[in-house]
């Protein structure tokens, strides 16, 4: 039977998570449920062990009972471009990420023939020296009023996890999607927070291994840009305003 501390911190990895002893055992590839493992009737597996490594990055010594360390370092886990692409003269060039090819960028992350499929360009502009920058199609309505639908991000990559700020934007590439969100790391917390500017999508955490890649929006185009911003409008109202107290003064 296992100790005590092992059970306990079992379920305290289920409970932290969120999960059901039913979901966690689907998870862990368990039948039914994990009830006789938290109750010491089944010993962990090295195949359950495994599995909290590999999805939790669970530090095995800790749930053993041998380290304090629950996690192993997932800050660690590398954000910076896997591929960096450069023209005919070997300079550093700017990829663009448009929506459909956003769909496969996470799975082709690595592949430097994919890349090679996308219009690259270079901006002789001071601001985007001596970085590497991508661009990106914004998709959805999660980042209104800020970004609309079918915009673009120019945005420069992000070394290390630790260099993000809170009031920035950044596109966020995962596992499986690419998103454009506020980044928050809430101190003693181990899970990263994505933020939407749009409040009808609630944030959500997740693991800092999850991301691969971090992008920090610094600038972006837009298209179909109308005169009568509401600062227009409110110049207009004042000027009107001028020009009715110059007739009163006359």
């Amino acid at each position: 039977m296992e100790n005590e501390l092992t059970l306990k911190r079992f379920i305290e990895i289920r409970r932290d998570e969120g999960f059901t002893q039913a979901e966690f055992a689907k998870l862990l590839g368990i039948s039914n449920t994990t009830a006789d493992i938290e109750r010491g009737r089944t010993k962990l597996s090295g195949k359950v062990v495994a599995e909290l490594l590999r999805q939790f990055k669970v530090n095995p010594l800790w749930l053993f009972g041998e380290s304090n360390q629950k996690h192993l370092e997932t800050s660690v886990a590398s954000v910076i471009p896997k591929v960096v692409t450069v023209d005919s003269e070997d300079r550093e060039n700017m990829v663009l990420v448009n929506a459909k090819a956003a769909a496969g960028y996470p799975q082709n992350i690595q592949d430097t023939s994919w890349y090679q499929q996308l219009p690259a360009f270079d901006l002789p502009i001071p601001e985007f020296r001596n970085a590497t920058y991508r661009g990106f199609q914004v998709e959805g309505d999660s980042m209104l009023p800020n970004l609309k639908p079918g915009e673009w991000v120019l945005a420069k990559a992000v070394e290390h996890i630790d260099h993000i700020n809170p009031n920035k934007m950044y596109v966020v590439v995962l596992e499986d999607a690419v998103l454009v969100k506020k980044i928050e790391k809430k101190p003693n917390s181990n899970n990263i927070t994505l933020i939407s500017l749009n409040d009808n999508y609630p944030p959500y955490e997740i693991k800092p291994f999850q991301i691969q890649e971090i992008w920090q929006v610094n600038s972006k185009i837009t298209f179909g840009e109308d005169a009568t911003t509401e600062k227009g409008l409110l110049r207009e109202l004042q000027q009107s305003m001028e020009e009715l107290k110059q007739k009163l003064a006359q």
